[in-house]
């Protein structure tokens, strides 16, 4: 009897079993067979009581599910979360997950959080928490690059528990080989890793994406991140993402190109072949977004780049859109009407009234961006203004941080009728000692354009802005003597600049670099050749240590640091020992590497090596050919006006050095419209200087009509003064060789080279050199541009006279007399 019935509770309890297992399977296919997130919150209502802790992961899964198949605009988390069913859920979530399984317990914090449930809600604490325990027994690396994702979107960048996840990575990096798996781990734990286990990630990153054909590029643009959150430009990895996102072009839409270019920005990285083709996919879908917020990235990603036509039509809806705008949006669009040089003042005028309602929502270093761009921009509203020197006043009281006191203080200085108060002197003084070179040229130029201004009013003004400023260059003196790592000082100068800087530091700077000469390595000639080229001082230990070090390490350096290193020796005119071995390695090197270099880059690069008189043959042919010129055509468009200009520069000085120096390519000269719009727009009143020395050149010569000022000569380079003497030394008359007197300014070049001077007359071309043609040192070597303008002159049959500016305004020719001896000696002998 006792077996009958044991028999008939055990039938009993498996058939009760069965059937739960049954409808549990059915519940779980229905609530995975949603196709609207009321169909799973009428599951869930209806089968409370029967929900399993996988029921409850499914379900919330497949809300987040349901959300991400919508377009962003169109999305409803809102609702998601306010449902009384979802409440249900996250209870039903928290008091059953002992019982989940690991990855479900990941799987859920996932997509609570894509729901945008808040950090500190309880089932999220409960979530990571028991995530956690289990951290150590995680077999699958999807789930923990999604636990970390997790805790990096949750800000948990510094605690214990990411850099748990880190430990792991560390030990386990060996063994991931997925690429997506790998970038998400890489941006969750940035901010906890050494520089050593930095290096190790990125070659892991630099290995997979070359062993994977096709990666999509949302996996490039987090190694794009993980490079800005480590502060690191490695160009390799950049090289490799930019090609990704070249070959994903057709799958970028707005939200993904704003964010490449915004990554690309604080990365100091451009690409003109990206921009052109973001241009043309951004221009096609220009009429689809008119939301505030996919505007304004829109307006940042085209707006710079794009066309007359097309930038009115973005100006305009910018116009309407403006009261729209969040305070973030407000930046942004102003940050861009910056880039393009905008001067609409309705626009201007437009977001100027938006930003009142928006002011106090901003953080210091916003305020502080957000005062630049209002001076730049030239904004009128005096109002504005007065509301912004009043929030950043505050600020500066309660700052204790260097960076952001002297940030604070240099755009303090920009504000329109600033009167200073003493308080910000106090303020200044007191966080000196603990500033860095930049944070301290940015109080120092404040200081001396408010002492120029005559805007300190106080009683003692004067002297206790004296006393600062002295201050100042005693802590920039200490900061350079005491340097013992170059590496650390040549960051800090990157970001330095201006009159403060070349008048009181320069030379100390140049000094600490001789001190450190020997921690000059191949990975830090790029950043010394930048300062060496911003201070523009010769200084030949410094150089020949350059040029030895690239030489030896000559495969290790990238083609575009190569291009600035003999941007160095070619602008300033500096021959190292070893020149011609110098210059022949870095031509292979980069002539081995042309694909590497982009349109642009290879203009730059020939007039750079044409100036130190270098022609390699693969690169002039390359360049003055029909299909490279017009793809060049093209980029240019694309590019800011700054370098577009230089551009434009760089390849008719190189078309001019062709023509001139190497005939036997056959080069035509194709640039003669460029040069007649150039010197058309750049007319412009004589120096008085000039104008002295030419009345002198008139006594000299017996007359006007013996020479010429402001001439042009073929190829376009002008000249301060010509004239022609006979084979006896005697002046030729312009009028007797013309029939034109008298001073002629950018004459006709096509007559001139119709005519031809008597036999054995010479033309003479007299310069005079001001201080940008010589380097700043105590040489005073004449630099690359203007030697390079002497030979040139002398090919096209001229005797060239160069006055240096410190021979003509020295003691020895204080005189009249003494001047006209000079030039009479200069053009005589």
């Amino acid at each position: 009897s006792k077996m009958l019935c044991l028999r008939q509770f055990c039938l009993f309890t498996l058939r009760r079993y069965q059937a739960r297992t049954l409808c549990s399977d059915l519940l779980l296919s229905q609530i995975n067979g949603c196709t609207h997130e009321d169909e799973v919150f009428n599951l869930v209502g209806r089968n409370k009581a029967r929900l399993s802790e996988k029921h409850v992961g499914i379900a919330l899964n497949m809300l987040w599910q349901l959300q991400k198949e919508r377009p962003f605009l169109l999305r409803t988390s809102d609702y998601v979360r306010n449902h009384s069913q979802f409440l249900t859920l996250c209870i039903l979530a928290e008091n059953k997950v002992e019982h989940m399984e690991d990855e479900v317990i990941v799987d859920t914090l996932y997509s609570i959080l894509r729901l945008n449930v808040e950090d500190h809600v309880s089932l999220a604490k409960v979530l990571v928490t028991e995530a956690w325990k289990r951290l150590e027994r995680q077999v699958l690396y999807c789930s923990l690059s999604k636990f970390a994702l997790c805790l990096y979107k949750q800000h948990r960048n510094f605690s214990p528990i990411i850099c748990q996840v880190a430990h792991i990575v560390d030990r386990k990096l060996d063994s991931i080989q997925d690429i997506r798996i790998l970038s998400v781990l890489m941006i969750s734990i940035s901010e906890v890793i050494t520089e050593s286990f930095r290096d190790r990630l990125l070659h892991k990153a630099e290995q997979l994406l070359e062993e994977n054909d096709e990666v999509h590029f949302n996996y490039a643009r987090r190694i794009l991140q993980f490079l800005q959150n480590v502060k690191l430009r490695y160009h390799p990895l950049l090289e490799k993402c930019n090609r990704i996102f070249l070959e994903n072009a057709s799958h970028l839409d707005i939200h993904s190109i704003s964010h490449i270019f915004r990554l690309y920005e604080q990365l100091g990285f451009d690409n003109a072949e990206l921009r052109l083709v973001a241009k043309q996919r951004l221009s096609e879908i220009i009429d689809d977004y008119y939301d505030p917020e996919t505007f304004a990235k829109l307006f940042f990603a085209l707006g710079p780049m794009a066309g007359s036509k097309v930038r009115e039509r973005l100006l305009v809806t910018a116009t309407h859109m403006a009261e729209e705008f969040s305070s973030h949006q407000v930046l942004m669009v102003l940050k861009t009407m910056q880039k393009m040089k905008c001067r609409n003042s309705h626009l201007l005028k437009k977001m100027a009234s938006v930003l009142h309602k928006h002011l106090d929502s901003y953080h210091v270093l916003q305020l502080v961006k957000l005062t630049q761009y209002l001076v730049a921009l030239h904004c009128q509203d005096l109002e504005l203004f007065a509301k912004v020197k009043m929030l950043l006043s505050g600020y500066l009281k309660s700052s204790v941080i260097p960076a952001d006191t002297a940030a604070i203080i240099r755009v303090l200085a920009m504000l329109p009728s600033f009167q200073v108060e003493e308080m910000i002197i106090n303020k200044a003084a007191a966080v000196l000692p603990q500033c860095r070179l930049h944070h301290l040229n940015c109080i120092a130029t404040a200081l001396v354009k408010w002492n120029h201004h005559g805007q300190l009013h106080w009683q003692n003004s004067s002297e206790l802005c004296a006393k600062l400023l002295q201050k100042l260059n005693d802590c920039g003196f200490q900061r350079l003597q005491k340097a013992n790592n170059l590496n650390l000082v040549l960051e800090e100068l990157t970001h330095v600049n201006g009159e403060w800087f070349e008048e009181v530091l320069d030379e100390e700077a140049m000094a600490m670099c001789q001190r450190l000469i020997d921690q000059i390595t191949w990975t830090n000639v790029l950043p010394l050749a930048f300062f060496l080229i911003k201070s523009d001082r010769r200084c030949p230990a410094l150089f020949d240590r350059i040029a030895a070090v690239t030489v030896e390490n000559i495969d290790k350096i990238r083609p575009t640091e190569i291009y600035f290193i003999l941007f160095l020796f070619s602008a300033l005119n500096y021959d190292p020992p070893d020149n011609e071995e110098f210059f022949k390695s870095c031509i292979q090197h980069l002539t081995s590497n042309l694909s590497h270099l982009e349109t642009y880059h290879l203009v730059l690069l020939g007039h750079v090596l044409a100036m130190a008189g270098y022609f390699p043959p693969v690169l002039i042919t390359t360049i003055f050919n029909i299909s490279f010129l017009s793809k060049l055509a093209a980029q240019l468009q694309v590019l800011p006006d700054r370098v577009k200009q230089r551009v434009h520069s760089s390849l008719m000085k190189l078309n001019r050095a062709v023509c001139l120096e190497c005939p036997e390519f056959h080069i035509p000269w194709f640039h003669e419209p460029y040069c007649q719009r150039v010197f058309h727009n750049s007319m412009s009143q004589i120096n008085p200087q000039r104008q002295h020395i030419h009345r002198m050149l008139t006594e000299i010569l017996g007359g006007s009509h013996y020479s010429r000022m402001s001439v042009l000569t073929p190829y376009y380079y002008e000249i301060d003064f010509e004239c022609v003497l006979d084979v006896n030394k005697k002046p030729l008359s312009y009028t007797a060789l013309d029939g034109v007197g008298g001073i002629h300014l950018r004459r006709d070049i096509k007559d001139e080279r119709k005519k031809a001077l008597p036999p054995g007359a010479q033309r003479i071309a007299l310069e005079f050199l001001d201080s940008k043609a010589f380097s700043k040192d105590y040489s005073r070597h004449l630099k690359g541009e203007p030697a390079v303008k002497k030979r040139h002159l002398e090919m096209l049959g001229y005797q060239v006279v160069q006055i240096p500016h410190f021979e003509w305004n020295s003691m020895v020719l204080s005189t009249k007399g003494e001047q006209l001896e000079y030039l009479r000696q200069q053009l005589y002998g």
